[in-house]
């Protein structure tokens, strides 16, 4: 065998074993009009893990994104679903989203330990699943995440709730403190950037998103029916949020994650208006 072929293939060998720079891509047939889009199952959260994937289909989305604690099923009420459930529990999961063509692709928002065992297991759970990312507030496990989250090759997004006045200590609202925590940290890790919570913080999207830039790693993108505390979610287009903007800079800083429409009203039938919201971005055109 000739010493350049046997080089070549050595070197074949080391680039697919090692890890790859970013996490692997969501598929193309998990999106709408290019965009991965489809539920946050807290949506859902009056129902169970099995409806939520059902519900999720219905109103014509692609992906979901999980979050810890949702009841599994109807007929299994007190199991719970989160990153502690068995093999079994996993699989049953895996064959409801096969059955439906809906992709799992993110998981949160989860408290993530700062040991490192602690969290291999949230990792290993998003590994299992398939996941592209996890979403979490816990900057305290970041830099643990940091050293991880090449080998299991998923992506960390930190979330941001609305800012609290009587708790200064709650700085993840304030894009510009996730950056601070994230930019030094592997390219995987950055915000999980939540446009219902920045409008009731009294913060402009797409302001929020440039801040951002490099590190978007997944939003929840949701439309307001105004500005400040106490707003309601209302479908994409018909609130303060402009949709169109947001999706013209997701697309001019070219992002490649998870959309979650988190539909935080009409609880007990929230799937036509999410259905409206992914209508909207079925139509969405750059520019707009």
């Amino acid at each position: 065998m000739h010493t350049k072929h046997i080089v070549s293939t050595a070197l074949t060998a080391v680039l697919l074993a090692a890890p790859a720079l970013f996490a692997a891509p969501i598929p193309e047939d998990a999106k709408i009009n290019g965009i991965a889009i489809g539920l946050q199952s807290y949506s859902f959260n009056r129902f169970s893990v099995m409806e939520a994937i059902e519900k999720t289909a219905l109103a014509g989305g692609k992906v979901i994104e999980f979050y810890p604690g949702q009841k599994l099923s109807k007929e299994q009420p007190d199991v719970k679903w989160d990153h502690n459930a068995s093999d079994e529990v996993i699989a049953q999961v895996k064959e409801k989203l096969a059955k439906h063509a809906v992709k799992a692709v993110n998981y949160g928002v989860v408290s993530v330990p700062a040991d490192e065992a602690g969290a291999r297991k949230l990792l290993e759970f998003a590994k299992k699943l398939g996941l592209y990312a996890i979403t979490t507030e816990s900057v305290d496990a970041l830099p643990t995440l940091s050293k991880l989250v090449a080998e299991y090759d998923v992506k960390v997004g930190v979330h941001n709730h609305p800012k609290q006045p009587n708790n200064p200590n709650y700085k993840v609202w304030d894009p510009a403190y996730v950056l601070s925590v994230t930019k030094d940290l592997d390219p995987r890790i950055g915000a999980a950037c939540d446009t219902g919570h920045w409008l009731r913080s009294g913060l402009n999207p797409v302001d929020c998103l440039k801040t951002l830039q490099g590190r978007v790693v997944s939003s929840h993108l949701k439309d307001l029916n105004k500005i400040g505390p106490g707003a309601e979610d209302v479908p994409y287009g018909a609130g303060v949020a402009n949709i169109p903007a947001i999706l013209n800079e997701l697309k001019r800083q070219g992002f490649q994650g998870n959309i979650s429409i988190e539909y935080e009203s009409l609880w007990e039938n929230n799937v036509p208006a999410a259905a409206q919201c992914i209508g909207f971005v079925r139509g969405y055109t750059t520019g707009r």
